[in-house]
C-alpha cells in the first residue's frame, strides 16, 4: 500500500527508498529499541566465539526480561531466517555468555527470564517459502517487514507472529521430514519453563474466570496482530511491545496499561499510578477490576494503551 502526503486536498504519493548499508538500519533500530520494541540494548555484533564464528547483530532484553535476538537484511534473503535459527539454538546453549553481557550493559541486578527467547527478523520482504518454513518448524521467530520512504518515514509491519499456527491441512506424508524434526526440537525446547493461559485460571472462581475471558476477548479483538503471551505472574497482550498485562488474583484482576498516569486526571476509582511502586506487569497505570461494570469502565483505557503503543 503506498503512502500519500495530503497537500491542499491532493494526495501526493511518497516514493520508497532504502538504506545504503544494512548497518544504517541496524543502528537506527538499536538507538530506538525502547520506542519500537520496548527492549533494553545489550550488545551489537555479539561474537559467538571462534568455534561458531558468527556475530549476532543485536542482543537486547525485553520488557518481560526475556533475551532478544534481532537480525537484519536490507534485501530479501532466506539466509536471515537460517542465521536467526542458528543463533537461537546457540543462545540456549550459552546462557552464561548472555548473562555476562546483560550484567555488563545493564548492571548486576538486571533480571533474566529464560522461559522464552524473542527472535526478531527485519527485512524489506520475505519469500512465501520462508513464511511456510517458519510456520512448519514452529520456530520462536517474529518476521517484520520494513519500508523506508523518501520523506524519512519508516514503516514496520509484523508479517508472522511467533505464536505458532499449525499446518492442520497438511498430511503427515506431505511434511518435509527435516522440517518436522526441527519443529519437534523447537517445540521440546519451548516446553521448559513455559507458562500457560489456563495456568492463570487454575483454582479461580467462575466469576474471575469469566472476567479474564472477557478481557481476553476484548483485547484480542483490538487488532488481528495482537498476541497473548502468558508469563509467570501475568498474561501479556502485545504487538511490538506489551499493551496490557493482566494479573489474575483471587478476588479481582489487576490490569497494567501502557498509559501515562499523569494524562489521567483525576484518577478514577480503582485506578492508580504505580510508576513508583513495584509491580509484576509492565505499564504504569493499574486498574483493579472485580466485576463487569468495572471492566466496562476500563475499556477506554485499554484502547488508549493500544493506540499509544502504535496500534
Amino acid at each position: 500500500m503506498p503512502i500519500f502526503q495530503i497537500q491542499e486536498q491532493r494526495l501526493l504519493s511518497i516514493s520508497q527508498s532504502n538504506f545504503h548499508r544494512e548497518k544504517e538500519l541496524q543502528s537506527l533500530i538499536e538507538k530506538n529499541l525502547r520506542s519500537v520494541f520496548n527492549c533494553r540494548f545489550v550488545a551489537t555484533e555479539f561474537s559467538t566465539g571462534v568455534v561458531h564464528a558468527g556475530r549476532i547483530d543485536t542482543l537486547a532484553l525485553s520488557e518481560d526480561h526475556n533475551p532478544v535476538i534481532i537480525e537484519y537484511k536490507k534485501v530479501e534473503s532466506s539466509e536471515l531466517i537460517n542465521q536467526s535459527l542458528y543463533y537461537l539454538h546457540w543462545l540456549r546453549d550459552h546462557q552464561g555468555d548472555f548473562e555476562v553481557a546483560v550484567h555488563k550493559a545493564l548492571g548486576v541486578n538486571a533480571q533474566i527470564d529464560w522461559s522464552d527467547i524473542r527472535v526478531i527478523c527485519i527485512a524489506p520482504n520475505f519469500k512465501k517459502y520462508d513464511l511456510l518454513a517458519v510456520q512448519v518448524m514452529g520456530a520462536n521467530i517474529e518476521l517484520w517487514k520494513y519500508r523506508l520512504f523518501e520523506n524519512a518515514t519508516l514503516h514496520l509491519e509484523e508479517v508472522f507472529q511467533k505464536s505458532i499456527t499449525t499446518m492442520q491441512g497438511m498430511s503427515d506424508g506431505a511434511k518435509n521430514p527435516v522440517m518436522v524434526a526441527a519443529g519437534k526440537k523447537a517445540a521440546l525446547a519451548r516446553k521448559t519453563g513455559v507458562y500457560t493461559f489456563e495456568g492463570h485460571l487454575k483454582g479461580k472462581s467462575l466469576r474471575i474466570r469469566d472476567l479474564v475471558l472477557s478481557v481476553q476477548e476484548f483485547v484480542m479483538n483490538l487488532d488481528p496482530a495482537m498476541e497473548e503471551v502468558p508469563k509467570k505472574h501475568y498474561v501479556a497482550y502485545k504487538i511490538s511491545q506489551n499493551i496490557v498485562c493482566v494479573e489474575v488474583r483471587t478476588q479481582r484482576l489487576l490490569l497494567f496499561l501502557k498509559v501515562d498516569p499523569k494524562s489521567v486526571t483525576p484518577l478514577p476509582k480503582h485506578v492508580r499510578d504505580v510508576s513508583d511502586i513495584g509491580h509484576s506487569g509492565t505499564g504504569d497505570l493499574e486498574i483493579s477490576i472485580a466485576n463487569e461494570d468495572e471492566l466496562e469502565a476500563a475499556r477506554p483505557y485499554i484502547e488508549r494503551a493500544y493506540h499509544r503503543v502504535g496500534g
